[in-house]
């Protein structure tokens, strides 16, 4: 038993490599994985539930699709980008995310597997994600109802995201869960999903020594990336014109 559990653990490893392809930017390779120990901002403790109500699959039938079909639960706008090897305990998945609906700026970060078993996977972030977290997905049996819950222990990485968080983001971050959710339980036939979400702030300090995670931010690369865009177009142009 000991022995099986052990292998559903991710390696240590010093720094992150992907397999995953075909997202606009790649900020994970040669980054390490940070938890909320190691973010700026306030910590919270987040849990979103939803009961499959007249769904049959058992909690590892759904841990088995939620794995399989994972980018396809996400709400419009945002990607996540699998390992070839799948939800596998080390792989790395790359991420692109709209930080607000219709937002011309897409986030490029990703997450490692640390865990994953039949019954749960779990994923942390990894150095200028916007969030220092993990975030467990899982199922369980209330009754006869399987429970579909994800649970995330995080906090903002850097000054930046924690004043983004601040005003807004903790709100848009909850509805990504929620929607999340919800679109796992309609593709196993709930017509009606109600999500129940649970929030705490389990530390309200913030963590001046790791002021310097803004180094490392997705968040400001992708918004510079966006606002220096036009400038390197005509660049590319005009380089093309020289050649001619």
């Amino acid at each position: 038993m000991a022995s099986r559990d052990s292998e559903s653990w991710a390696r240590p490893v010093d720094s992150l490599a992907t397999t995953a392809v075909g997202a606009s930017l790649d900020r994970v390779t040669g980054k390490r994985v940070v938890g909320p120990v190691q973010g700026f901002g306030q910590m919270w403790q987040k849990t979103f539930r939803v009961r499959l109500e007249g769904s049959n699959l058992e909690p590892r039938e759904l841990v088995a699709l939620w794995k399989e079909k994972f980018s396809t639960f996400w709400p419009k706008g945002s990607t996540f980008y699998a390992p070839l090897a799948g939800i596998a305990p080390g792989e790395v998945a790359l991420l692109d995310v709209s930080p607000v609906p219709g937002s011309p700026v897409r986030l490029s970060t990703g997450v490692m597997v640390i865990y994953a078993d039949e019954e749960s996977f779990a994923f942390m972030t990894p150095e200028g994600h916007a969030l220092s977290a993990w975030i467990t997905f899982s199922a369980h049996k209330d009754g006869d109802v399987t429970v579909a819950q994800a649970q995330a222990l995080e906090r903002p990485a850097d000054p930046f995201d924690e004043l983004a968080y601040m005003l807004g983001g903790n709100r848009l971050n909850d509805k990504f869960w929620a929607q999340t959710l919800e679109a796992l339980a309609r593709s196993v036939g709930v017509t009606e999903p109600s999500v129940e979400t649970q929030k705490v702030c389990v530390d309200r300090s913030r963590q001046w020594r790791f002021v310097r995670n803004l180094r490392h931010s997705a968040t400001i690369g992708s918004v510079m990336g966006a606002v220096t865009a036009p400038a390197r177009w005509v660049r590319r142009r005009l380089r093309g014109e020289a050649t001619r």
